[in-house]
């Protein structure tokens, strides 16, 4: 009974990163996201496997007063890079799972709101600029991971042997 009236949160596993020279970081271990009885019944889970590359939050420089790529909505951001890389779902039911998955960590709901209204009106030319990417053989999932913070990002994907070997998503 004491099961029940639990709230589950739907973003509870813990976020290990690794980092490239650059502000790009990979996944140490997968994160996960799912929806609570009281979300959405549409969406299905999601998971962000090991080696997944992110930059966290796309947030332009000049707005890190107010909103960090690292803020507590990071976790969200990083599941919400992935469903924008894999596009295996509509980008709305994308963009719903970062908002829900905000409002899992109690992130404040005036920066819920500022964040999801933006990638509502900016994401889809990341949405685009993704699919590009992925059709010219760029991959966002290592299995080798760099010997230290000094290796930059754009060095280390040079080399097809760092990357998981997985079929292209339809």
């Amino acid at each position: 009974m004491a099961q029940v009236l639990t709230p589950t949160k739907a973003s509870d596993a813990p976020l290990y990163l690794g980092r490239f020279r650059e502000e790009i970081y990979f996944l140490l271990k997968p994160i996960t996201w799912k929806p609570n009885p009281d979300q959405a019944p549409q969406l299905t889970p999601v998971e962000a496997p090991i080696g997944f590359v992110t930059d966290l939050a796309s947030i332009p420089p000049i707005l890190y007063s107010l909103l960090r790529p690292d803020g507590v909505y990071a976790y969200a951001a990083i599941l919400h890079d992935y469903l924008y890389w894999i596009q295996d779902r509509p980008r709305e039911q994308a963009d719903e799972i970062l908002r829900l998955s905000m409002i899992d960590f109690e992130v404040e709901a005036s920066k819920v709101v500022a964040i999801y209204e933006a990638v509502r009106t900016f994401g889809r030319s990341a949405w685009a600029h993704n699919a590009r990417l992925r059709a010219s053989g760029e991959k966002r999932e290592i299995v080798k991971f760099p010997p230290n913070a000094r290796t930059s990002w754009i060095q280390w994907k040079k080399d097809p042997q760092v990357f998981a070997q997985r079929l292209p998503s339809p």
